[in-house]
């Protein structure tokens, strides 16, 4: 199973929609709040290519994007196979 790294704020949906999806597959991932923390908020746009949003998900090294960008993987059927690397 590859590693998932995700950026989020707490009251963000997007976020939170993205958490269960991964949490019904069994999927653990480490989370990076970067509420209130302009230098993990500068990181995470740095790494993501100038995207702004939260969620910002990666697995293993492969840049997914956001909550929409993961959820249409998962429609197309390729999620499982990325996680699985």
């Amino acid at each position: 199973m590859q590693p998932v790294t995700m950026y989020t704020k707490p009251f963000c949906g997007f976020c939170h929609a993205a958490k269960r999806l991964l949490a019904q597959k069994g999927v653990e991932f480490t989370e990076i709040d970067i509420s209130g923390n302009p230098d993990l908020r500068r990181e995470m746009i740095q790494k993501a290519g100038g995207r702004t949003t939260v969620p910002q998900i990666w697995i293993g090294e492969t840049h997914v994007g956001g909550f929409d960008d993961m959820n249409a993987l998962e429609g197309r059927g390729r999620l499982d196979a990325l996680l699985a690397g």
